[in-house]
C-alpha cells in the first residue's frame, strides 16, 4: 500500500517458533485437529432453533410443512454434530480405549443418541420458561421470556450440553455453556446435575461448579456462586479431580443475589431461603432461613460553607 514500506518479518518468524518451543503447553504440535468453535456455535444456535420453533431461526415455520422443515434441519445437524464429535473424540485417545469402533462410528452413534433426547429436554425446557413467568412479576408474558431473558438461554444450552457431557463427549459440552457463559454471563458447567423448573432471575455473575446437585423448583438471582470451598490434592500436590467439590440445593429453595454457597458436603434443605450476600460453608436444614443481620448505616451530612 502506498505509504507504508515492508518491513523483514523473519526474526519475528523465528522468535516465535522458539517461544513455541519453549510454551508446550500452549502449543500443539501433533497433527491433531480439534472441534471449531465457529461450528459448535452454529450447531448450538441451530439446536436452539429446534427447542424453541416458531421463536429462534426460521420464524416462517407452519403446520403444514413442519415434519418435513424438522426433518431437513436434522439431516444437516446429524452430519455437522457427527463431524464435530469425531473431531473431539480424536482430539482424546483415551475416550477410546478399549473399543473397536472408529472415531467416525462412535460420533454416529452418539449424535443419534443425543438428538433422540431433544423432546425430553424440550419438556424440561417448557417447565424452566414457565417458572420464569411465573417468578418475575415483571414478566409481562412467555414470549418476553423465551425471546429476551439470558436464564432462557443458558439453560437451554446447558441441558443440551449436559446431556453431551454424560454421554463422554470431550470438549464440546463445555464449549457450548462457556458459549452461554460469554453471552449471558452466567456460568453452569455442563457437569452439574439441575432439576425442573429452574430460574435463574437476571443472571449476571452466577456460577454454578461441575458437582453442584440442585433440586427441582429452585430459583437463584444475580452473582449467587455455588463453588468448591477446597480442593483435595494427592501426595504430589496436584489436584484430585472427579470429587464432589460443589454444594447441593435441594428442591424449592430460593437463593439471593450476591450469595455464596461452597463445599461439597453443604446439603441446603428444601423450602430454605438464602438471604444476599450471605456466605455458607456448612448445611443447614430444611425450611431454613439464612439472613445477615442488617448493617448499622453511618450517614454523614455533607455540609458546605
Amino acid at each position: 500500500m502506498e505509504g507504508f514500506q515492508r518491513v523483514p518479518v523473519e526474526h519475528i518468524a523465528k522468535a516465535l517458533v522458539e517461544s513455541y518451543r519453549k510454551t508446550p503447553r500452549i502449543t500443539c504440535s501433533e497433527e491433531r485437529e480439534f472441534p471449531s468453535r465457529e461450528k459448535v456455535i452454529w450447531i448450538t444456535e441451530e439446536l436452539r432453533g429446534l427447542l424453541f420453533p416458531g421463536y429462534l431461526g426460521n420464524t416462517h415455520m407452519c403446520w403444514a410443512n413442519v415434519e418435513y422443515f424438522v426433518g431437513c434441519k436434522l439431516d444437516h445437524l446429524f452430519v455437522a454434530l457427527s463431524q464435530e464429535i469425531a473431531k473431539a473424540l480424536r482430539s482424546d485417545p483415551r475416550v477410546m480405549e478399549g473399543t473397536s469402533r472408529s472415531c467416525e462410528e462412535r460420533a454416529c452413534e452418539e449424535t443419534r443418541r443425543f438428538l433422540e433426547k431433544l423432546p425430553m429436554i424440550r419438556e424440561m425446557l417448557d417447565e424452566d420458561v414457565q417458572a420464569a413467568f411465573d417468578g418475575d412479576p415483571a414478566a409481562k408474558s412467555i414470549e418476553e421470556v423465551i425471546l429476551s431473558y439470558p436464564c432462557v438461554i443458558a439453560i437451554s444450552i446447558y441441558r443440551m450440553a449436559h446431556e453431551l457431557f454424560v454421554q463422554g463427549i470431550p470438549l464440546i459440552p463445555r464449549m457450548m455453556t462457556e458459549y452461554a457463559h460469554s453471552i449471558t454471563g452466567i456460568d453452569i458447567h455442563p457437569g452439574a446435575k439441575i432439576g425442573r423448573s429452574f430460574f435463574i432471575d437476571h443472571g449476571t455473575g452466577v456460577v454454578i461448579g461441575e458437582t453442584c446437585e440442585i433440586g427441582d423448583n429452585v430459583k437463584i438471582y444475580q452473582g449467587v456462586t455455588l463453588g468448591a470451598l477446597s480442593f483435595p490434592k494427592d501426595e504430589r500436590g496436584k489436584i484430585i479431580r472427579g470429587k464432589k467439590r460443589h454444594p447441593t440445593i435441594e428442591d424449592n429453595v430460593t437463593i439471593y443475589a450476591g450469595a455464596t454457597i461452597l463445599g461439597g458436603e453443604t446439603v441446603i434443605g428444601r423450602g430454605s431461603v438464602i438471604g444476599g450476600n450471605v456466605w455458607l460453608t456448612h448445611s443447614i436444614p430444611a425450611n431454613t432461613k439464612v439472613v445477615i443481620e442488617e448493617p448499622r448505616l453511618r450517614i454523614i451530612e455533607n455540609r458546605t460553607q
